[in-house]
């Protein structure tokens, strides 16, 4: 089996550990003799559907994602990620790719940046630091990362949120629910980087990206996940 990952803007969408989680995604497929492939998809480079298995999109400031908006809507790269969501290929996207894959996000000054519509969501900047670490409770069970973002997003009627807070602050700080998931695509403000302390999630992601490709149920391997079993408890004890 080989899968391939498509790393969306890593170039400019990539602070506080966003790469990690490609890492943890590779490492745990190739620890079962899955060959990946990671592609780089940026601003200038091409993307056409069946091209990538898995999606990730990390985070990044304002100026990048003025740049990041303007192509993923003039490129076209925009529609074929959401086609290929609609299909059932899993992505994760966290902080500053999760808001482009809202409606827009309107940042303190000048107009709003169009996002691809893929999240029943939009995201207004504020005057609030939202930092820190962050549980949540999820279909995936408790989930733990590392939240720092200002922006604040909203989910539209009939959204589904990934989870609830339980330490932290998640979407806007009010709500308590944190990202939002859509089909088998995922966006949320978790940093930290997150799949390495979250092996569940991980899995589940890769899982998804096997079964849409071969077009058959998949069961992956067990992994000896005691560090990340040590590492994902430890946070919920000292944070949850």
């Amino acid at each position: 089996m080989k899968l391939t990952i498509g790393y969306l803007y890593g170039d400019l969408m990539n602070i506080y550990g966003d790469t990690g989680n490609i890492i943890a995604l590779k490492k745990r497929a190739e620890w079962r003799g899955i060959e990946v492939e990671v592609k780089n998809v940026s601003i200038g480079s091409k993307l056409k559907k069946g091209d990538v298995d898995v999606y990730f999109f990390g985070g990044g400031q304002d100026q990048a994602q003025e740049l990041v908006s303007a192509d993923l809507i003039k490129s076209g790269k925009g529609k074929i990620i959401k086609s290929e969501v609609e299909r059932g290929v899993p992505l994760l996207a966290v902080c500053g790719g999760y808001q482009l894959l809202g409606d827009y996000y309107k940042p303190f000054s000048g107009p709003k940046l169009p996002g691809i519509s893929l999240f029943p969501s939009y995201t207004l900047a504020s005057h609030d630091r939202m930092i820190g670490n962050i549980v949540i409770e999820s279909m995936f069970g408790k989930l733990v990362g590392f939240e720092n973002h200002s922006g604040k997003t909203h989910l539209k009627k009939g959204a589904i949120p990934l989870g609830m807070v339980q330490k932290g602050w998640g979407n806007n700080g009010k709500t308590k629910t944190e990202g939002c998931i859509y089909k088998n695509a995922i966006g949320c403000y978790m940093h930290g980087s997150l799949l390495p302390k979250n092996p569940k999630l991980a899995d589940w992601l890769l899982q998804k990206a096997l079964e849409v490709k071969y077009g058959k149920e998949v069961k992956l391997e067990s992994l000896d996940d005691t560090l990340e079993i040590q590492a994902h408890q430890k946070a919920i004890s000292r944070f949850g």
